[in-house]
């Protein structure tokens, strides 16, 4: 059986799932215009999830590393 990130694969080689091609945290840094750090302390806050691998890569859906994006410089609520 075929995981997230396995079967299909985009134009490019990348691997497909049903929300757009799975990117590399590094690509991924590189259309959000961060450093691949920032990537995965999103993930370590929560930002964003990894949506597969590839060997010891984790994949990210480009929608996702933008919303996380949005959620990282949206001001904290105060209390």
């Amino acid at each position: 059986m075929n995981g997230p990130g396995e079967g299909t694969r985009a134009p490019g080689g990348r691997p497909r799932t049903a929300g757009g091609p799975l990117i590399t945290g590094a690509l991924a840094a590189t259309e959000a215009g961060v450093v691949p750090a920032t990537i995965r302390k999103w993930v370590q806050l929560g930002h964003l999830s990894p949506a597969g691998r590839l060997g010891r890569s984790l994949l990210y859906r480009l929608e996702d590393v933008f919303a996380a994006e949005r959620a990282a410089r949206r001001p904290a609520a105060r209390s």
